[in-house]
């Protein structure tokens, strides 16, 4: 197996010399960034939003709690939260 650290410093003396060259000041993400960055962004807006549907629509109920047990024997409705619609 030939050793990998000896052929990873010969690549990195290669490329470092490619690196001094690039002028740091010219250098931006551009309109091809901002557009990447903009969609990201607009996905996780809309992922998150999705999310809180899905979240809202959950009925929790604690396994621990003895009145929803005694609710639900007795044939009460159970009553709904207040930001659900049906």
């Amino acid at each position: 197996m030939p050793d990998m650290s000896a052929s990873a410093s010969l690549a990195m003396t290669h490329l470092v010399p490619l690196a001094k060259e690039v002028d740091e000041n010219k250098v931006t993400p551009g309109v091809l960034g901002f557009i990447v960055f903009a969609a990201m962004a607009l996905a996780v807006w809309a992922l998150m939003k999705s999310m809180s549907k899905h979240m809202n629509k959950v009925d929790f109920k604690d396994p621990a709690d003895p009145d929803a047990e005694a609710g639900a024997a007795s044939g009460a409705a159970p009553a709904k939260p207040e930001g659900r619609r049906d």
